[in-house]
């Protein structure tokens, strides 16, 4: 009898302890990338931000490359991202037709350069780009004309 009384908490000890094993799981951060190489080492370093930018610029480059140039005349260009010293680092074509979500992408873009620079003080060549003259369609492709051109 003794030794049934024994094993009676003993049972109940193990048992808890297997209920409670069972219950407990991790945390798990849905936010964080499947693969451990996706996931930024600092998020707020420069290379980070550079990278993000990069990826920005490529889109809207990208949304812009999807359209086909046929008449030069639906076409505009405008400025884009901001160098260190003043102006733009380029101008962009793009058609007008697309001209009320695209500019607004546009500009953030610019407004998120000049912010990177302002943080990491960044220096520029300082050049002027120039604005283009007009624009021609070539092979379906917009292209910028130059005043040196």
């Amino acid at each position: 009898m003794k030794k049934f009384f024994i094993n009676i908490p003993l049972l109940a000890l193990c048992t808890t302890l297997t209920l409670v094993s069972c219950n407990t799981s991790k945390n798990v951060n849905t936010n964080l990338p499947k693969d451990i190489s996706e996931r930024p080492a600092d998020e707020d370093s420069q290379k980070y931000e550079q990278a993000q930018l990069d990826k920005l610029k490529a889109s809207i480059e990208s949304e812009v490359s999807k359209e086909k140039c046929t008449t030069a005349s639906d076409w505009t260009f405008a400025p884009m991202g901001a160098k260190a010293c003043g102006g733009p680092q380029q101008y962009i074509a793009y058609p007008k037709k697309i001209e009320a979500t695209f500019l607004p992408r546009v500009e953030d873009y610019t407004q998120k350069v000049k912010t990177f620079n302002d943080k990491y003080n960044i220096t520029s060549d300082c050049m002027m780009v120039m604005p283009p003259t007009s624009i021609k369609c070539i092979a379906g492709k917009a292209l910028l004309i130059t005043a040196e051109q």
